[in-house]
């Protein structure tokens, strides 16, 4: 989950500075989060020998055409304003729509298009080949991505093709567009059954915008559609097998087109790996103790800087800091910024900017945080509470209609790949329950969202069925894709092998994060093919070894 342009995800941290990729992290702030817990039955055991050896393009599944099509590869920008188009095309990178069918089970029906982008290798006497990108979500974008990552990758990078893509209704793709008000269905449930009703009525008014917008297309957003999209864009790219880079989110996806389309994928990492049976409706559910141990760290790093942000000399009077803050919403909305970016936070809000502001501990990342909790503070004693660009962004991106779409599109993945429970006292009865060992954050990962009102899914959840030589990359204090979740699908890929970063608050590592530690032993594996003999620990920090 993690890296985004929605409200995380892997992302969540605050504003985004220019040359950072944004990650979706499965959460509301900057892409994000999620009934029953998906069914995983491990079968031990080598690819089947009848997918060894996987054509480049379709067959009798009626999808030779799509695998088939040539590609009219050209700039990637769409008009004067597209920036990052323009950015794009000055890095070498080149863009392309693939026709995929909307309904994979009528492949001669309507079609959509999907985006991709490719940053050719220039080492082509050694070229290894294709690695496809995502940046995780759902929803999240990867058309401007090849850039970053060929610099991660370091003297590799020039012997692949680096294609990122935008999944279906994303980003550069064919739209869906949900009509919703609000950039993210994510909040939380506030302090009384008064918030929470609120929110009943507005989970449900997002659900019915979202069918009446788009009833023809809802059915086919998913994963599964997703990863189909993945092997027809793998045929028409001429790779019989492609290699993939998955974060937070992504790496659902990457384990799902694993299972789907077995022999066709050659090196895979899975970077803040999410098991398959962790991917539900209420996906934060059950993260509360990794997100207060990441703001309680925090709350010790502001302590130490009191002089500059004034929150409080200890870790204590910081999170006291913290309390009033959240206490104060309650009261009353806590109105910040100036005219036109004026907004008023209650205590639906305020849990969720705390919540993005912890998926990462640098100390960009915590001086983001702090310079936010500072303002609120100042809003909750009554004082003027101005904002700095960056931050009117944030919130009008999250709370705002500015990337409403993007918001619109998570859900329907999210809601289309799995049921939630659809009677709100449920929802009502584990927030209460939650409430005492968790306050601040268990009225939020527990709170009623948009797919208590879904359609059903059309499709079972993905069992992992199958063994996959996976390298999994993931940190001991990940507040989205808990460590506990990596270790367990690494145990149920038993070939694959786990990079543990320790003692990181931290969403989203390779080529992001600064490890050398982890970005050394990812790029020696695909330069290689080989994974580590042994499971692999690293010290925590940017730039450790």
């Amino acid at each position: 989950m993690t890296h985004g342009q929605h409200t995380e995800s892997g992302g969540g941290s605050g504003p985004v500075r220019p040359g950072r990729v944004r990650r979706y992290a499965l959460t509301p702030a900057l892409a994000p989060a999620l009934a029953p817990a998906l069914a995983v039955t491990l079968l031990a055991g080598a690819v089947p020998a009848a997918y060894a050896a996987a054509p480049a393009h379709g067959g009798a599944d009626g999808l030779d055409r799509y695998h088939r099509q040539r590609l009219a590869w050209g700039s990637c920008a769409t008009g004067p304003d597209d920036t990052t188009g323009h950015d794009l095309d000055r890095a070498g990178v080149q863009c392309a729509g693939v026709t995929v069918p909307l309904d994979y089970a009528e492949p001669r029906g309507r079609t959509i298009t999907v985006a991709i982008s490719r940053l050719k290798a220039t080492d082509t006497r050694r070229r290894i080949g294709a690695v496809l990108l995502n940046n995780g979500g759902p929803g999240g974008t990867a058309v401007e991505s090849p850039p970053h990552i060929r610099k991660a990758m370091k003297e590799v990078g020039a012997r692949y093709d680096i294609i990122g893509f935008d999944p279906r209704f994303v980003g550069r793709s064919t739209p869906l567009d949900c009509g919703w008000p609000i950039g993210t269905a994510w909040l939380s449930a506030g302090s009384g059954r008064a918030g929470f009703d609120r929110q009943v009525a507005l989970q449900k008014d997002l659900a019915a915008k979202c069918r009446a917008a788009g009833a023809s297309v809802l059915p086919h957003a998913g994963t599964r559609n997703t990863a189909r999209d993945m092997d027809v864009i793998r045929g028409a790219l001429g790779e019989r097998k492609i290699s993939y880079l998955g974060y937070s989110y992504g790496t659902y996806l990457g384990t799902v087109y694993t299972q789907m389309f077995p022999g066709r994928h050659d090196r895979v990492v899975l970077d803040g790996a999410l098991a398959p049976d962790d991917y539900k409706a209420r996906l934060m559910r059950g993260t509360e103790p990794e997100n207060e141990r990441a703001l309680s760290d925090w709350a010790a790093w502001a302590a130490g800087r009191h002089d500059t942000y004034g929150l409080g000399r200890t870790r204590a009077e910081v999170l006291a800091t913290v309390d009033a803050v959240v206490a104060a919403s309650a009261r009353g909305p806590l109105t910040v910024g100036t005219a036109p970016d004026l907004f008023r936070l209650d205590d639906t809000h305020v849990p969720l900017l705390l919540f993005m502001g912890i998926a990462d501990d640098t100390d960009t990342a915590r001086s983001d945080l702090s310079e936010l909790v500072s303002v609120l503070a100042r809003a909750a004693q009554g004082q003027d509470a101005p904002l700095s660009p960056d931050f009117a962004r944030l919130l009008r991106h999250t709370l705002g209609g500015e990337q409403a779409r993007s918001g619109g599109v998570q859900a329907a993945i999210l809601c289309g790949d799995t049921a939630a429970p659809r009677d709100p006292e449920t929802y009502w009865r584990d927030i209460e329950r939650s409430r005492a060992a968790h306050p601040l954050f268990g009225p939020f990962t527990n709170n009623i969202g948009p797919c208590a009102f879904w359609d059903r899914p059309r499709e079972e959840p993905t069992r992992v069925r199958r063994d996959v030589p996976a390298l999994i990359v993931a940190a001991t204090g990940d507040p989205r894709t808990t460590y506990r979740s990596s270790v367990r699908l690494h145990r149920q890929l038993r070939s694959s092998k786990l990079v543990t970063l320790e003692g990181a608050n931290r969403h989203g590592l390779y080529g992001e994060y600064g490890n050398a530690c982890v970005d050394d032993a990812v790029n020696a594996y695909l330069a290689s093919g080989r994974l580590p003999k042994q499971d692999r620990t690293c010290g925590g920090g940017p730039s450790s070894d």
